[in-house]
């Protein structure tokens, strides 16, 4: 076995991280390289003798305690980015890691800022044992149902282990989260890619993090072939540090930003009330909270169990930030949310669905120049639309325009750029079987509709994806409310491009002329 992490994953040039390992072979090697448009090397070195350490049986919750491999100095001229750290063992085995490396706290930022997805990565992280969601190592290895699985998450993860080689380093090819094709008649949905995941071992909650050949690598491609100067920070940071977003014009979420912490939450809410810009090209944002302990070293997300895991917890449980007890919802921020939206073109999930939004707001800012008519699909050829969606509740104007209803913290001001059906979950008695882990209907209906009766739950499994914007405070927030965007964009399809253009000059993203 080869393995390794670092405990932490954000640092300053000048800054150095310790390279935790375990290897049943006697040598290894050690590169590092940046991520972007191309993979370019900044470290590296040979015969690490390693040595090899036992992993601990509940090492999901409390790490595995490796000694010190190595130590590494980020160097001076490392550029702010994403960096893939890999360890190859003698025996031709391959281990991955990563760290962030952010500007120097003294230098110049750039205008626009990526925030990793960290703690989405950290929730899916499955490595020695259990995810939030599910015990998956037992589910893998045949020992329990998916049922069982789902019962055993693990509440409080420890971020001194590993991460799953499916989440950390998806190879290229990597199939997306969607079905293959819509459905044909009384067709049972396929996923993308069969062979692919089974060639890879990779469990159902690999595809649902992670940087590399995913959704934030594919925007930092896009970005450095279009000449859009972005710096990188994790959620974490956002948590740590108040001031994080200081200085930048805006701030960018991409793909799937699903866990956000309360600290992380109220630094972002004050750059949008001060001024800045939140650019949100992701689905299912801002869903889960969670709570950092142990200085970064623990995440603890109890998700549907975390008003019984922590009853006398108050502000600080975790479960869903539109959870009354927070009073709080994520709408508030992000305008939309996934309690009103859901799945598309996934398992039973809308699975003959174009895979396109529906314009129809077709004179909105955001589309000036994108050729694009009320009533128009977007992007279908790509699919734009598949896996998870926010959306919110909506009438038509006397304009005929499609009205935000204000519910759950959805804001009065958020203008309706254009729809798309999907629903919340499978329904389970048509006689498909079901592809999706099962959600927990009757809480998501209750915090959603006020109960958990028959009639609630129908309605959360119509919803619509939406893209939206709205004004907050000085700021302004644009949500396109799809984790699929950036496959749209890195794709070229140029209808993506020009709106992304568009809400990037609006928000300042590049520099004026």
């Amino acid at each position: 076995m080869l393995a390794c992490y670092t405990e932490i994953l954000s640092l300053e040039p000048g800054d150095s991280f310790a390279l935790h390992a375990s290897s049943s072979s006697p040598a290894c090697s050690l590169e590092i390289a940046r991520i972007g448009r191309d993979r370019v090397v900044v470290h590296a070195q040979s015969d690490l003798v390693i040595g090899e350490h036992p992993t601990p049986p509940n090492a999901d919750t409390f790490g595995c305690g490796w000694p010190e491999a190595c130590r590494v100095e980020i160097g001076t001229t490392w550029a702010t980015g994403y960096y893939d750290i890999v360890l190859t063992s003698a025996l031709g085995e391959t281990a991955h890691h990563f760290v962030c490396v952010r500007k120097p706290s003294n230098a110049a930022r750039a205008r626009a800022v990526l925030v990793l997805a960290t703690n989405t990565l950290h929730a899916y992280n499955w490595w020695g044992g259990a995810n939030a969601y599910c015990d998956v190592t037992a589910l893998m290895a045949g020992k329990i149902d998916l049922v069982t699985g789902m019962e055993r998450g693990a509440g409080v993860l420890s971020a001194a282990r590993p991460f799953s080689r499916g989440l950390i380093a998806m190879g290229e090819g990597a199939p997306r989260l969607m079905n293959d094709g819509a459905r044909g008649f009384k067709e049972q949905p396929r996923s993308l890619k069969p062979e692919f995941w089974r060639a890879h071992a990779l469990s159902i909650f690999d595809g649902a993090a992670g940087f590399m050949n995913k959704w934030e690598h594919a925007f930092a491609d896009w970005a450095e072939r279009s000449g859009l100067d972005i710096d990188y920070l994790t959620d974490f940071d956002l948590d740590a540090n108040p001031a994080a977003l200081d200085g930048y014009q805006v701030m960018l979420a991409v793909g799937h930003s699903e866990y956000w912490s309360g600290p992380q939450r109220t630094t972002i809410e004050r750059f949008v009330d001060a001024g800045g810009n939140l650019m949100i090209l992701s689905g299912n944002t801002s869903y889960w909270k969670v709570r950092w302990e142990d200085a970064g070293r623990t995440m603890v997300c109890h998700k549907w169990k975390g008003m019984e895991a922590e009853p006398h917890g108050g502000a600080d449980r975790t479960h869903m930030w539109s959870h009354p007890a927070f009073a709080a919802p994520e709408a508030n921020i992000i305008g939309l949310s996934f309690l009103f939206g859901g799945y598309h073109r996934t398992g039973m999930c809308v699975a003959r669905g174009s895979g396109a939004y529906t314009i129809y707001n077709e004179r909105h800012w955001s589309l000036d120049g994108a050729d694009l008519f009320y009533g128009d699909e977007l992007a279908a050829e790509i699919p734009l639309l598949g896996y998870e969606n926010d959306g919110c509740l909506f009438q038509f104007d006397e304009d005929r325009l499609l009205k935000a209803i204000p519910h759950l913290g959805v804001p009065e001001n958020l203008e309706i750029i254009a729809v798309a059906p999907c629903t919340y979950g499978e329904d389970l008695t048509r006689g498909y079987h079901a592809f999706l882990p099962a959600e927990d209907l009757g809480v998501a209906a209750t915090i959603a509709y006020g109960d958990d009766g028959e009639a609630s739950i129908r309605k959360l499994l119509r919803g619509h994806a939406v893209m939206a914007s709205f004004q907050r405070g000085k700021g302004e927030v644009f949500n396109v409310g799809t984790t699929e965007w950036a496959h749209a964009l890195c794709a070229g399809q140029p209808m993506i491009e020009k709106i992304t253009l568009n809400v990037l000059n609006r928000f300042g993203a590049f520099p004026p002329p």
